[in-house]
């Protein structure tokens, strides 16, 4: 099994970033291993990169075994304690974070400081502060008369060892949404960043180091040999990537007998309905569909616009859209294996009849992308069927709510929906009609950095949940232990099997409902004339 975690669409190793605007670059891999050598913003070199052998994940495998054993007896408030100043280093680093996101993805440095760095100084701070209580165990009542003297509780234990591997659209924040949880919940971790993103990664790594026991977060560097190699050692595997990578990755749990946590792909919708605010309606939109330029499986890739509202909606998301530059604005995108995907989408379906109102493909061998809509009357194109990853727009107008929610839910993706509307009641309703993991009213795509809300699909958006104590059940196991008082010296089904115990059996039935009113008083009776035989050995 081979496992690249290069983000959806992207099925095998990425190839390196190709040019900026005007200059055509080579895209050499690194020195060792599949790592791009220079900047998709500029051609500009990045440091090397060496890659771990796959040979070595089982050593490295053995020794955050080792670690965790130690970790997991530590109190989950002392191991918040040891993981809390991982914000303070995230915030002190800001600056050099959103210059490396900014070089070795092409994002903009603000969007890289208010998407991967802030968002994450509270997810460390939610996760410190509530590890506690999220971890403490469940008390079970039980039957005295049917288990007297027992007391049962439900602990949720750590998995082991988390196998993560990680794309390289959000290379920061997508890993620590599982590392901190998944550290504080008493794991150790083998974290594998995408070969596209190499340094994003090993600087997320670095946010720990002198803090944990050596070997507990162990970073691995290489391509889907070794995605593959973690998959056959860890207890339990978090993966966020394409529909096609996450089904091997799930086909290879399987064999193990070991669950897996997918996020997977998107084709996100907006459901723009006729009383929708026309100014916060466009500005949200034109975000939420190029922030990251696209690169993101929560952007906006569908807009469905009531016939009503779309002469005034649609020429003010134009107007916005025209204003946005590639680089500025929005990102470069990452590889040029995206943008050939990206520009397949657009030309397909400018081909079927498309009208492109704003932007349009930039010059070959470039990637800067500009944001681009392009207005629709039919949804047979793969730009409104498969994910395009990229800065582009697609809107088709439509006769209402219910033809709306009928496209939406036609999708083979469910990760995230908008609805837009100064009803908010009616939202409300609607939402729940939606087969989506997250629904947004008034606003789209940012919750993931929520660490209090559950970010999850269904479909082809795969069935892992990040954030929230829903993440939890990815990351921990439920263990009931049962604590038995009794002094008796045997229990009421213990043997000998004896005609009493078969007339106590019967007797319990008819008492507990298998009999008329009665007949479970007549049982009661039984009752009190057998048990005494049955406890004196008969």
């Amino acid at each position: 099994m081979d496992v690249q975690q290069d983000e959806q669409p992207s099925e095998a190793q990425a190839a390196a970033p190709g040019t900026n605007e005007t200059n055509e670059t080579s895209a050499e891999p690194a020195q060792d291993g599949p790592f791009p050598a220079q900047s998709p913003l500029d051609g500009s070199a990045l440091s090397p990169v060496t890659a771990t052998p796959p040979s070595e994940i089982p050593e490295l495998a053995r020794k955050a075994r080792a670690a965790q054993e130690a970790w997991s007896k530590k109190t989950a408030r002392e191991r918040a304690s040891v993981i809390a100043p991982v914000k303070q280093r995230l915030l002190a680093r800001a600056e050099e974070i959103a210059d490396l996101l900014h070089h070795e993805c092409g994002k903009p440095i603000e969007e890289a400081a208010l998407a991967e760095v802030l968002p994450n100084a509270d997810l460390v701070d939610y996760w410190t502060d509530s590890i506690e209580e999220l971890l403490e165990g469940t008390t079970i009542e039980l039957d005295p008369l049917a288990y007297p003297g027992k007391l049962g509780r439900i602990h949720k234990a750590p998995r082991g060892l988390v196998g993560l591997i990680t794309p390289w659209n959000y290379p920061v924040a997508i890993p620590l949404r599982t590392i901190v949880p998944a550290l504080l919940a008493g794991n150790a971790v083998l974290f594998k960043p995408s070969e596209v993103t190499p340094r994003a990664g090993a600087l997320v790594a670095s946010l720990f180091e002198g803090l944990l026991p050596d070997g507990l977060l162990a970073l691995v560097q290489g391509g889907g040999d070794v995605g593959a190699a973690i998959v056959d050692e860890a207890d339990v595997v978090v993966f966020t990537g394409s529909v096609a990578t996450g089904r091997r990755v799930a086909v290879r749990c399987a064999e193990r007998l070991i669950p897996c946590s997918l996020e997977l792909g998107g084709k996100d919708a907006a459901i723009v309905m006729a009383d929708a605010p026309v100014e916060r309606t466009a500005n949200g939109i034109v975000w939420g569909a190029f922030t990251n330029a696209g690169q993101n499986c929560a952007s906006i890739e569908r807009v469905y616009v009531d016939r009503s509202i779309a002469e005034k909606l649609v020429p003010k998301i134009v107007e916005l859209t025209k204003k946005l530059e590639p680089g500025r604005d929005t990102a470069v995108l990452t590889t040029s294996r995206q943008c050939d995907i990206v520009r397949r989408h657009l030309a397909e379906a400018v081909a079927s009849g498309a009208e492109v109102l704003a932007g349009g493909a930039p010059e070959e061998g470039s990637l800067a992308f500009a944001p681009t809509v392009v207005k629709l009357d039919h949804e047979d194109t793969p730009l409104l069927r498969e994910e395009t990853f990229g800065p582009l727009l697609p809107i088709v107008i439509v006769d209402g709510v219910e033809d709306a929610i009928t496209r939406v839910n036609a999708s083979t993706f469910g990760l995230t929906t908008s609805l837009w509307t100064r009803r908010v009641g009616a939202a409300h309703e609607l939402a729940r009609r939606l087969k989506t993991g997250v629904v947004t009213i008034n606003n789209h795509g940012f919750t993931a950095a929520v660490a209090a809300a559950p970010w999850t699909g269904t479909g082809e958006s795969g069935y892992g949940i990040t954030n929230s104590p829903h993440a939890l059940a990815e990351l921990t196991r439920p263990q009931f232990v049962l604590e038995d008082r009794s002094r008796a010296a045997r229990e009421l089904w213990w043997y000998p099997y004896t005609p009493v115990l078969r007339k106590i059996a019967f007797a319990m039935a008819r008492a507990r409902g298998g009999a008329g009113l009665f007949g479970r008083i007549a049982a009661v009776f039984e009752l009190v004339a057998a048990l005494p035989k049955r406890l004196l050995g008969g």
